[in-house]
């Protein structure tokens, strides 16, 4: 009971470097579940290896800019629930995020 009441109130938190740490792993998680869902009969290492030395790096952008959805919805239940400092680190962190990709997919 006392673990689920920490965890319960750790994901209601509203803080800012909260909400950097989880608009840092949401696309780390959105991109495993691109790869489950896309690369399944590869291993991490042949998926995460092709993405990176495909010419053009298409499919990691798209896998990228795909597992920013989940930082999205993550952005949004915390704006729905009024805990800004949580979203605004969210955000901080997707626009990082999108900017790397709009660099990766103009520049390379």
């Amino acid at each position: 009971m006392l673990k689920n009441n920490f965890i319960v109130r750790f994901i209601l938190k509203d803080n800012f470097l909260f909400g950097l740490i989880l608009g840092l792993v949401a696309p780390m998680i959105g991109l495993l579940l691109f790869k489950t869902y896309k690369f399944k009969v590869f291993s991490f290492r042949e998926t995460f290896q092709f993405m990176i030395l495909e010419p053009g790096y298409k499919t990691l952008t798209v896998g990228l800019s795909l597992s920013l959805l989940l930082s999205a919805l993550f952005f949004t239940l915390y704006v729905n629930s009024g805990r800004d400092k949580t979203a605004r680190g969210i955000f901080a962190t997707t626009m990082v995020y999108g900017l790397f990709i709009l660099i990766v997919k103009t520049f390379y």
